[in-house]
């Protein structure tokens, strides 16, 4: 593993031993990438490099646009996500990939809660990324189901995954009510345009079996 920072961003990279393997992008809350990492190895997954980010502003980094504060108590998203993605982009992708052997052979970004949102956003923003996965995803993100439909993506994924907790749409919340709907819509839109995809509900709440789901979204896109 070799670990440096750009922008305050730390950046941790597992690199493949096999050369000419996929990259997979990972958006991380509190620096769970070595943690999915063991569990895609213990399930035999196919070789790759993962590229794993964390110390993230999340609610700046990984949100598209700004709004209020979404339930009591929690911060505002400020809508930092183009600025992040250009660091992202210009820096953090070009100095992980002086750690790989060959060349890459394809790239894939993935991640949870506002990452997995963020995941998809960036699909809009860049044709760098040819897979992602959004797990639990915060598709009740206000605007991103207009979004989706009114604008055109930088390039045509081979393939999406979906995911999200069984219990995630149970709620008062004006807001988070949305995301089970809105994440089967999202997931149907892209399918209906010939793009390979899958939905996966999971058992549980938001915060139940996040590495265990991220590992699950990422091992998905490799077995394509």
């Amino acid at each position: 593993m070799t670990q440096f920072a750009i922008e305050q961003k730390h950046i941790s990279v597992y690199p493949c031993d096999e050369p000419d393997r996929p990259v997979i992008y990972l958006n991380t809350f509190e620096g769970e990438g070595g943690q999915v990492l063991r569990l895609l190895r213990d399930n035999g997954c196919p070789p790759f490099t993962l590229v794993s980010v964390s110390n993230l502003d999340w609610n700046h980094d990984m949100p598209p646009w700004e709004i209020p504060p979404v339930f009591k108590n929690a911060e505002p998203c400020t809508g930092g996500a183009d600025d992040y993605l250009k660091i992202f982009i210009e820096r953090i992708v070009p100095e992980a990939e002086k750690e790989i052997r060959g060349t890459v052979l394809w790239r894939g970004i993935a991640g949870y809660s506002l990452a997995g949102l963020f995941a998809l956003y960036s699909l809009y923003q860049t044709d760098v990324f040819s897979r992602a996965a959004s797990m639990s995803g915060s598709l009740w993100y206000p605007g991103i189901t207009e979004y989706i439909s009114s604008h055109t993506m930088k390039r045509i994924p081979d393939c999406l995954y979906f995911s999200l907790g069984s219990k995630e749409a149970k709620t008062r919340n004006p807001y988070m009510k949305t995301v089970q709907e809105n994440t089967e819509k999202i997931e149907e839109y892209y399918r209906e345009r010939g793009i390979s995809t899958v939905f996966q509900l999971n058992p549980g709440n938001h915060y139940k079996d996040a590495e265990k789901r991220t590992a699950a979204g990422i091992h998905w896109l490799l077995d394509r």
